[in-house]
């Protein structure tokens, strides 16, 4: 009799733990500014330097040293043992035109999404088919005293 009670209180231990272990656990990286303090930026008035005093300098520049102000908020799920998934994704970005001065702002979600291939550009060596053993054995005799 005593035995079955604790068998009913170890297998509702382990359903428990069981459930447990299975809630979403949710991240959340980086930052988006209150739509608020972005109704403050005035598009053809504002600056550079008056953006990043109004809302905070941005997550991401652009490519280059003139390209716009990117904010960047993004929440994961992960669920179990399943690989974590991006459920929200929050996207604000700021151009500028060439005098440094506020030309648009937009705001994109994930549903604006697109996959976007990038390219993988690799320099070629001059090693060509040659085994390790190879390659050890031809630099015998190629060290100089410069090093």
């Amino acid at each position: 009799m005593q035995f079955t009670s604790y068998r009913k209180w170890i297998t509702a231990g382990a359903v428990c733990l069981t459930i447990g272990a299975c809630t979403p656990t949710y991240k959340n990286h980086g930052y988006i500014p209150p739509q608020e303090d972005l109704d403050a930026i005035i598009v053809g008035v504002d600056t550079r330097a008056s953006v990043e005093e109004t809302v905070g300098p941005p997550s991401s520049g652009g490519v280059l040293n003139d390209g716009g102000y990117y904010y960047v908020r993004s929440r994961l799920r992960t669920f179990g043992p399943t690989a974590p998934k991006e459920i929200e994704r929050q996207l604000v970005a700021i151009s500028f035109d060439t005098a440094g001065v506020v030309s648009n702002i937009e705001r994109f979600g994930l549903e604006d999404g697109q996959v976007v291939p990038l390219t993988r550009r690799v320099t070629d060596t001059a090693v060509s088919n040659k085994s390790f053993l190879r390659q050890l054995i031809g630099n015998i005799g190629k060290v100089g005293a410069g090093l």
